[in-house]
């Protein structure tokens, strides 16, 4: 490897398992790489801030009366950040590694969703099954 005008230089002349070119960003790499900008990147980042300013501001501000509703439209703002976060920052896509990355995000999902559900129903029927039928019998058990 030598270092020939600031720009570091490969013996097979490509840069960094870059096949060949000199490896700079701009550069095409393949079947359908996607490259982000510095403009994606900001993009990605006040979509970010605003939509965690937004929840923040219903919740400061107690915009909507029921607490229900307040946290069902901040879930929702969650999700849509976290679909930002996906494409500007992890740079997800359809495209991107032949679209094994969005097959293992769908099944990670999946397995997260069928753990909470899960979850979720195995601790309400304990609740349901483990609880005297009312509080007024707690005195008279054992």
């Amino acid at each position: 490897m030598s270092v020939g005008g600031g720009v570091v230089q490969y013996p097979d002349g490509g840069g960094a398992g870059h096949g060949g070119t000199g490896g700079g960003h701009g550069d095409v790499h393949g079947s359908g790489a996607v490259h982000f900008t510095l403009r994606g990147y900001v993009t990605g980042f006040l979509g970010a801030v605003i939509l965690t300013a937004i929840p923040f501001w219903l919740v400061m501000g107690r915009t909507f009366g029921s607490s229900g509703i307040t946290a069902a439209v901040i879930l929702a703002f969650a999700a849509v950040q976290i679909v930002v976060h996906m494409v500007y920052f992890l740079h997800m896509s359809p495209k991107s590694e032949g679209g094994w990355n969005l097959l293992a995000l769908l099944f990670t999902v999946m397995l997260v969703v069928i753990a909470l559900s899960g979850s979720l129903w195995v601790m309400y029927h304990l609740n349901h099954n483990m609880m005297p039928e009312s509080m007024q019998n707690m005195p008279n058990m054992p």
